[in-house]
Formats: C-alpha cells, sequence, structure tokens
C-alpha cells in the first residue's frame, strides 16, 4: 500500500492524542508514515508511541532551529517526505498551525487541499465542515495529491502495533526574513482537566452562564464527567472565561463524544467548532435557540437549575458503580 504522511503534533516529550486519531484516519489510506518535525533526538523520543498505533515509519526531520520557527520547517518537512515518498495523501491536525501547514504545502506541491475533514473513506472521498459550519459536503480531490486538514476528535485513535524504521530528513536553512519567529515561549496553565481538543467530553458554558462566577456549574459538570470546559465566544469576549477555551470558528473546534452546551444560543461560529460532536446536549431558557435545533438532547430551562442536578446524577452513579 501507498505510504500516507500524518505530521506528528508534540510537545517534544509525548506525542498528542490528536497525531493518533489521524494515523487511525491515514490507515484507510495507506500505510501511515509519521513526520515528526523537531530538534535532535526528538524522534527517537516518540518512535515507540508512534509504531504501537501504526507509523510504519518515521521521518526525522530535525535541527537546531526546528522549534524557532513557526510552520516553515513543517512545510519543508512534509514538502521532502512527499517528493520522497510519492504518498497518497497527506494528514495535518487542522489547527491554526496545521491549517497554515497544509495550505502552503499544498501550494508548494501543486496538490489539493482539504480542510475541515471530519471523515475519510478508502477511496479519498472525505467529508468535509464547510462556510463556517452551513454546511456538511462530501469532497474528493481531483488534481494532484490529497493535502487533508482533519479536525481534532473525528477519529478514534486505535492501537496497531508495526514495525517502524526511521529515515532522516535534512531540513533546508531558513531565511528568518521570510518565516514567522519564535521569540518566546510560555505554557499555558495545566489543570488535572484533559485539553480541550483532545476530551471525550466537552461542557461549554455560553452568556447564560451570566458571568466568571457563573462558570462555577460548567467546570463542575465538567470535572463530575471526566470533561474539559469550554466557552463561546460571547462568553470569552464578555470575560467569563479565558480566551484559549474557546470553542467555535475563530476559537478551537471540537469533536467529542459528548457535548453540552449551558447557556449558549448557538451562533453558526460556535456551531462551526462544534457540530460534528457525537452526541450534543444543550440547555437553554429560550426554546427558540438554535442550539437546541443541531442537539440530540434538548433542555428548554434554567442551567443553572437543570446543571447542578445533572452532576449530582452523574456523581452518584460514578459512586455507585
Amino acid at each position: 500500500m501507498p505510504d500516507v504522511l500524518v505530521l506528528v503534533d508534540h510537545d517534544g516529550e509525548h506525542v498528542h492524542r490528536s497525531t493518533f486519531e489521524l494515523l487511525a484516519a491515514a490507515r484507510r489510506l495507506g500505510d501511515p508514515a509519521a513526520v515528526v518535525v523537531g530538534t535532535p533526538g526528538t524522534a527517537a523520543r516518540l518512535g515507540k508511541d508512534l509504531a504501537r498505533h501504526g507509523a510504519t515509519l518515521v521521518y526525522a526531520a530535525e535541527s537546531t532551529e526546528a522549534d524557532r520557527f513557526l510552520a516553515t520547517p513543517a512545510v519543508d518537512a512534509l514538502e521532502l517526505a512527499a517528493r520522497d515518498a510519492s504518498p497518497a495523501a497527506v494528514v495535518v491536525s487542522a489547527t491554526t498551525e496545521g491549517k497554515e501547514v497544509a495550505g502552503r504545502l499544498a501550494a508548494r506541491l501543486d496538490a489539493g487541499l482539504l480542510i475541515d475533514v471530519a471523515d475519510v473513506d478508502a477511496s479519498g472521498v472525505v467529508t468535509q465542515v464547510v462556510l463556517g459550519g452551513s454546511y456538511t459536503v462530501r469532497s474528493q480531490v481531483t488534481h494532484g495529491m490529497p493535502v487533508m486538514a482533519v479536525r481534532p476528535g473525528s477519529f478514534e485513535p486505535e492501537e496497531h502495533p508495526v514495525g517502524s524504521g526511521e529515515r532522516e530528513l535534512a531540513l533546508p536553512p531558513i531565511d528568518p526574513a521570510a518565516s514567522a519567529r519564535v521569540t518566546a515561549r510560555r505554557a499555558a496553565p495545566a489543570g488535572d482537566r484533559p485539553a480541550l481538543t483532545e476530551a471525550n467530553v466537552v461542557v461549554s458554558g455560553g452568556r447564560g452562564v451570566g458571568g466568571a462566577d457563573g462558570f462555577k456549574v460548567v467546570e463542575e459538570l465538567a470535572d463530575a464527567l471526566g470533561g474539559a470546559v469550554g466557552a463561546s465566544r460571547a462568553a470569552v469576549d464578555a470575560g467569563y472565561y479565558p480566551h484559549q477555551y474557546q470553542v467555535g470558528q475563530t476559537g478551537k473546534s471540537v469533536s467529542p463524544q459528548l457535548y453540552i452546551a449551558l447557556g449558549i444560543s448557538g451562533a453558526i461560529q460556535h456551531l462551526a467548532g462544534m457540530q460534528t460532536s457525537r452526541t450534543i446536549v444543550a440547555v437553554n431558557k429560550d426554546p427558540e435557540a438554535p442550539v437546541l435545533g443541531l442537539a440530540d438532547c434538548s433542555v428548554v430551562g434554567d442551567l443553572f437549575a437543570v446543571a447542578p442536578v445533572l452532576t449530582q446524577e452523574v456523581a452518584a452513579r460514578r459512586a455507585g458503580r
């Protein structure tokens, strides 16, 4: 089978869950080959986990400059790997940087570009969320090799142990004048909850939460379910919750097994970031709120009355296991 290149998301020591999802998606098209971009030694640290999830080959694109620039090292590495392997497709995560990498790579290779992919079949036909979440369409590249940016959470990681080899890629020197340079790094505040884009359960609050203090009910329900906390743009803009937790077209796209929307009306901007979730539950006082029409389970009521009862019920059931 032909190779399918997968750009590895990592923190230098650990592979992110989104990469394991990409490897599962890539196996539908061919043999996954992981491309690791980082400082020397990164590929060796990550190789065992990548092989366990099906990477038959690891391309090590390493240099001391790899973490000093945005996007360019990844584009360079994928271009080198693509010209070496003539792959069936290239798959990256549909993060902000991932979409930039995909677009730039497609331009370099004269390849077809598919953004916000939510599903793919063995023939290369994908399901996409397009036009700000207004439509879900099925698409296929008709010219060149497909470059796909896959929405996090769209595929379930699968362990698929294989023997894996390593091949080095020599990254070209980067022109600082033509590339965005990293001048400083600051770690995001860490907590006990899973990362928003990697969580199986996401509980989000909107303007209806009423303020920063109101997010306590959102956090309590998320903690009871072992999930992550999200927020609508309206809630973030109002200062109720930090920007890094925003779900939507200008925030993060998520596709968890369960998405609970508390006090979120469901503007198209928000729906674009969560409508591919497997099961959607919405609580809103307004029976005409757009999110209720999208939800699998809708509750018309006060979130401050509904959410605490739900939290108590979840905690009781878990305690009774």
